[in-house]
């Protein structure tokens, strides 16, 4: 049974007046325990209200939204619960600090689920551990650390809360290339350590390339796909037309495809491409 699923889930911004528009158009996807998930879109796609849906953020004009089969606005009084359940972390996350120090900002997800003081130290120590914290931070005040880890210091509130479904919004907008690939690498931990379900949203293939077990893209409120990642990139060119950028390896590696140099497989990162390069340099080798 998928642990998330939606079923023509539609949702339409100020109904029955002149500014009325359809944001997710009739939305069927179905993703498993333990998928680590990317969501693609142009700017004003779909993708952020689609996933404001996944933990009752956001309530479906028709249609449904299924957590462990079960439509989470069956009874509304429990919507709460879905919300411990399915975690979201929006888009510079670190603008919602509050509190004191680092360890209360953390444990404050923790600690309104009504977990004792030790768990609650558990879950805030081994989270900071995932996202790159070190345990010296813990009673600093978070207004006095660096952006990157008021971001890391955000996401670890919402992973504390251990979700089964962990969703995070451009978790690396603003951020440069080094502190990309630091949130990225610290999130890919978590998921490792955990197993649970991971969505990331993201405007770079190239970040989404290097860690989903599939794409699904948004286009004009509807679905453009949801599949495998080797598969979405290998409609490279279907990508580009609704406005999205892939990675510059996969452009170069399609010139080379029209040029009569086919790999035979769909290339969307420079480790696998340097491996597929080093393996047909070796096959031409004279012995």
């Amino acid at each position: 049974m998928p642990i998330l699923e939606t079923q023509e889930l539609t949702y339409v911004y100020s109904p029955g007046t002149p500014f009325e528009k359809t944001a997710v158009d009739h939305v069927n996807i179905s993703i498993e325990k333990g998928e680590m998930i990317g969501v693609m879109g142009h700017t004003g796609s779909g993708k952020s209200t689609l996933i404001q849906h996944f933990n009752g953020l956001l309530r479906p004009t028709s249609g449904k939204v299924l957590l462990d089969g079960k439509d989470i606005w069956e009874d509304k009084t429990k919507i709460r619960d879905v919300r411990f359940r399915v975690g979201l972390v929006f888009q510079y996350p670190e603008y919602q600090l509050f509190e004191e120090t680092v360890f209360k900002d953390i444990a404050f997800g923790p600690r309104n689920m009504g977990l004792e003081e030790a768990e609650i130290k558990r879950r805030v120590l081994e989270t900071a551990h995932d996202i790159g914290l070190p345990e010296e931070l813990m009673e600093r005040s978070p207004f006095d650390l660096s952006g990157g880890q008021k971001r890391r210091v955000a996401i670890a509130g919402v992973m504390a809360m251990e979700p089964d479904v962990l969703i995070l919004d451009e978790p690396t907008a603003g951020l440069d290339p080094a502190g990309r690939d630091k949130i990225l690498g610290h999130i890919k931990a978590y998921h490792r350590r955990t197993g649970n379900t991971t969505l990331i949203v993201s405007h770079s293939m190239e970040d989404i390339a290097s860690f989903a077990d599939r794409i699904l893209v948004m286009s004009d409120s509807r679905l453009f796909c949801f599949d495998d990642t080797v598969k979405v990139f290998a409609r490279s060119e279907e990508i580009s037309a609704i406005g999205l950028d892939v990675p510059q390896i996969t452009r170069v590696f399609d010139k080379l495809k029209k040029r009569g140099a086919d790999f035979g497989k769909e290339v969307y990162t420079v480790e696998y491409a340097k491996n597929l390069l080093l393996k047909r340099l070796s096959e031409r080798e004279v012995p």
